[in-house]
């Protein structure tokens, strides 16, 4: 398995997988979320592909200081093979050749076992709240 940079032509499948991994929320537009972050020039999306099927993502971008994880997503029936930590490490070494120096992601506090999954890989909970407001209301 290896993990590479996904092309607008991977967009379905990413969408795909994305759904079905429960990321997607109706106030979100994961088609041009996918498609932003192939466009900016800070941003971008992993994949690995099992025979040419797409069992795992991973969005990541930065600021110029911190960096960001999105739409992590395995395929359920691929899990606890090691590609969500795949993904991670390839976002963290992407990162770093850019000189990000921190990265962070959010989980939803009821999603128990992603949070157990990113303590595995050596994520730890910060103390911040974290503030939005939608700016195309």
């Amino acid at each position: 398995m290896v993990v590479e940079e996904l092309a607008a032509r991977d967009e379905a499948d990413a969408i795909e997988l994305w759904a079905s991994a429960g990321l997607t929320r109706a106030w979100n537009d994961a088609p041009t979320d996918f498609r932003r972050a192939l466009e900016g020039p800070t941003s971008t999306v992993l994949g690995v592909k099992i025979d040419g099927t797409l069992v795992g993502t991973t969005m990541v971008g930065h600021d110029g200081h911190r960096g960001w994880i999105y739409y992590l997503a395995v395929d359920s029936r691929c899990r606890d093979e090691g590609i969500g930590s795949m993904l991670m490490s390839a976002a963290e070494e992407w990162l770093k050749l850019l000189g990000v120096v921190k990265v962070q992601l959010m989980v939803r506090s009821e999603n128990e076992r992603v949070l157990n999954f990113f303590d595995k890989v050596g994520y730890e909970v910060s103390d911040v709240q974290v503030l939005s407001r939608w700016l195309n209301e």
